[in-house]
């Protein structure tokens, strides 16, 4: 029996019967280039910036943020994300505190120095745990003042505002948890002193405190490592870098740029120091910061 010889239909007849131009038949997709050349460029900004996700990545490059997720997904490209171990939770300090209401639940923050959050963090260190206390102007998400300590108590929380008031007015309000350290007679009074009206987060109410848990959540993360630091000052170095890559160079999404460019943009900046100031005062006499 002859084989069946198949005839082969040439590419004029194919895209006639396929409903297509005979053009298309030699197309080349050129999607799957472009998306390679843009994994590159993804992939550096986040290699600079470990916390991004798809759309400060879109932020950065300018570009959709669809876009960004679409080639974040095809080649696996992620944000880091870790948590360490938690140091226990210590005894409450003194006293219970006294009633305090939250002040900026239903507060329109519109300006810079209306009202600053404060809280603190630990860092895994060498086998121990250090602790990170910090100031945040709410209106332009800047850090404006921090301590470190090898403890947590009232003396590191004060240490931190007072880094604050030293380079900035006082705010109408700081808001914080319900902390002992907060709740400190020596915190409560260092406010009246200054003129600040203490405020806090409803009891088991974490959400109400959202910004500081936010920052630190990333802040951890793209520190890196405190191990790889070879003393406390060393660490302390890293923290007040980190600082400054947070205030002047990394994107805050809610605000579209960083926040020191935010500040500069809506002329909030009248009582605020230079970046070269905030650098040097970050830097020079480094074990000023650290209360051990």
């Amino acid at each position: 029996m002859a084989g069946i010889v198949k005839r082969r239909e040439n590419k004029t007849a194919l895209a006639k019967k396929l409903g297509v131009s005979r053009s298309s038949l030699y197309y080349k997709p050129k999607l799957p280039t472009k998306d390679l050349a843009l994994k590159a460029e993804i992939a550096g900004v986040m290699h600079e910036n470990k916390a991004y996700g798809h759309k400060r990545v879109a932020m950065a490059l300018g570009i959709n943020k669809k876009r960004a997720l679409r080639v974040m997904k095809l080649f696996g490209l992620k944000p880091q994300r870790k948590r360490g171990a938690k140091p226990d939770k210590p005894e409450d300090l003194g006293n219970p505190p006294r009633e305090i209401s939250n002040l900026i639940q239903d507060l329109i923050v519109d300006r810079f120095g209306q009202a600053w959050a404060v809280d603190f963090t630990y860092l895994k260190f060498l086998g121990r745990f250090v602790y990170l206390a910090s100031v945040e102007d709410l209106f332009t998400r800047q850090i404006v003042g921090w301590a470190i300590s090898t403890r947590h108590t009232a003396k590191l929380v004060t240490a931190a505002l007072l880094d604050a008031l030293g380079r900035y007015h006082a705010p109408q309000i700081v808001h914080s948890d319900q902390g002992s350290e907060y709740a400190s007679r020596k915190n409560l009074d260092l406010l009246e002193a200054a003129g600040i009206k203490p405020s806090m987060s409803d009891k088991a109410s974490p959400w109400q405190h959202g910004y500081k848990e936010s920052f630190y959540s990333e802040f951890k993360l793209e520190l890196g490592d405190p191990n790889a630091c070879q003393s406390l000052g060393e660490l302390t170095e890293a923290i007040a870098q980190q600082i400054f890559y947070y205030n002047y160079r990394r994107i805050h999404t809610a605000l579209k740029c960083p926040p020191a460019v935010f500040a500069q943009r809506v002329d909030q900046t009248k009582n605020a120091p230079k970046a070269l100031a905030i650098i040097n005062n970050n830097s020079v006499n480094i074990e000023k910061r650290i209360l051990v």
